[in-house]
This record gives structure tokens, C-alpha cells and sequence, in this order.
């Protein structure tokens, strides 16, 4: 079937048309009538129809996917936001309100739609979304594994991170060459506020860039070896340390400095 709306590659546009998928990630998001929603990306409105019992409003980008939202679904106008969702005051939407996040995600921003949702975690206790299969197994995964990275870490330091389902390339026009996979995630109490987000991510993006030295070499100039070895840490590489570690880690890294 021809898509309303003409798939453009600069924006990684694959224009899901399985309802099933679309019922089952509304379902994750446990919508009632006061929940505020924040979908990026609605394109021809796939996800879009099954929101409508929240306090809604969508960002795109794609100005012809504007045009088709506001002639196809009248109520929508007013709700959207035209423009880069990575550019986005977050704290402006709802007037500095909490907001759960969802959609299916661009393939080649998610990853910075994930670091942005780091930075506003305060306004965004839930996030469903659709992620490029093997992006979103990185996520999910745990210590001692091959997936597990500096994605993983950061995002399951704040949030609880659950792998829904697998979507096939057949769900999407036009089928983009991978698996996708749903995943959501749920801000979870932390005991670590006292970590800057910021602190973090420089100790995990340097101890993953070298992921096959022990942290003893990978972080060499920046932790110092006594440190490490007090925490017992020296001689394991990134992939051995779970996301507690990482905060230890960076939380005795700031207090020795």
C-alpha cells in the first residue's frame, strides 16, 4: 500500500503500518486520561491513533507529514510541534511538567533521543520506543556480555530497562533492512544523585573506547591505578562491572580529586 506521505532517507523515515505494533506500544504506556504524551516522529499517524486518550502532542520534523496530519486528523491541530525534537526546550511542552515519551524512533537519531532523554530524565518517568533491533539488545543488556555498553550502563543507571518485542521489517513502508525492537523504560529511585550524569558518562565512555584493556590501562591518565586498585577494579575491563560499579567507580573518582 502507498504511503500518504513520501519516505525521506536524510531522515531515516520508515513509516510503520502494523496496527498490531502500534496497539501493542500504546498498551506499554498505560494511558489514561491525564497522562501527558509526547510522541516524536508520528509520520502518517500509525502510533498517533492509539494515543488519543492522553493529553497529547507530537514533534516532526517532516513538514509534509505536518500537512497530512493536520488535513487526515483535524483534532491534531494545536498538538503538533514542527521542528527538531533534539533541539526542543523540553522543560517548554508541558510547562515543566512531567511527560512520558514514546514513538518510533529515527534509526539514525535514537541514540541522541536516548542521551536527550538523560538530560530531561526529571520531566520523563516513562519512555516506550522503537529501536533498530541490535541498539535496543545493547540497551537491555547486562554485564559480561558483548552488547553491553556505554548505552546500557548510562541508561540503566536511571531507568529500568524491559525488552518488549522484536518487529520484523515487513511492519514498515518502506521495510528498513534490520529488525526493530520495542523497548521501555521506567525512571527508577536513585541513590546516586549525587553522581553528575555528566561525570558518569565521561568514566564509561573512556573505559568502553578501549573495551578490550583492563580499566587499569583504558582509564590511565584519567583515574588514578591506586584508586582502581582499592576498589578492586584494576584488573577488570569495562564489560565486567555492572552499572553500580560505574557509579562507585565515578562517585570515589570525583571524591579523590
Amino acid at each position: 500500500m502507498k504511503s500518504p506521505v513520501r519516505a525521506k532517507k536524510h531522515l531515516g523515515q520508515h513509516f510503520l503500518t502494523d496496527s498490531t505494533v502500534s496497539e501493542r506500544m500504546a498498551a506499554a504506556l498505560e494511558i489514561k486520561a491525564d497522562t501527558r504524551i509526547l510522541e516524536i516522529g508520528p509520520g502518517t499517524a500509525a502510533l498517533t491513533t492509539f494515543l488519543f486518550g492522553g493529553n497529547l502532542k507530537l514533534v516532526e520534523i517532516d513538514k509534509e507529514s505536518v500537512e497530512f496530519l493536520k488535513n487526515a486528523y483535524p483534532n491534531l491541530v494545536g498538538k503538533i510541534i514542527e521542528g527538531d525534537f533534539l533541539k526542543m526546550e523540553l522543560a517548554d511542552i508541558f510547562d515543566n511538567e512531567e511527560f512520558t515519551l514514546c514513538g518510533n524512533f529515527p534509526y539514525n537519531i535514537s541514540s541522541q533521543i536516548l542521551f536527550k532523554t538523560l538530560d530531561n530524565r526529571e520531566l520523563i518517568p516513562v519512555c516506550v520506543g522503537m529501536f533498530q533491533k541490535e541498539v535496543a539488545m545493547r540497551i537491555a543488556s547486562g554485564p559480561k556480555n558483548k552488547d553491553y555498553g556505554i548505552l546500557s550502563v548510562l541508561i540503566q543507571a536511571y531507568y529500568e530497562v524491559e525488552y518488549l518485542f522484536t518487529v520484523s521489517e515487513g511492519s514498515f513502508n518502506p521495510p528498513p533492512k534490520v529488525k526493530s525492537g520495542v523497548l521501555k523504560l521506567v525512571r527508577k529511585r536513585t541513590d546516586w544523585e549525587d553522581v553528575p550524569f555528566s561525570e558518569l558518562k565521561k568514566i564509561v565512555k573512556i573505559a568502553f573506547n578501549q573495551r578490550r584493556k583492563t580499566l587499569r590501562n583504558a582509564l590511565k591518565g584519567t583515574v588514578d591505578e591506586s584508586l582502581l586498585q582499592s576498589l578492586g577494579f584494576d584488573r577488570n575491563r569495562a564489560e565486567e562491572l555492572s552499572v553500580a560499579d560505574f557509579l562507585i567507580l565515578t562517585r570515589k573518582w570525583i571524591e579523590s580529586r
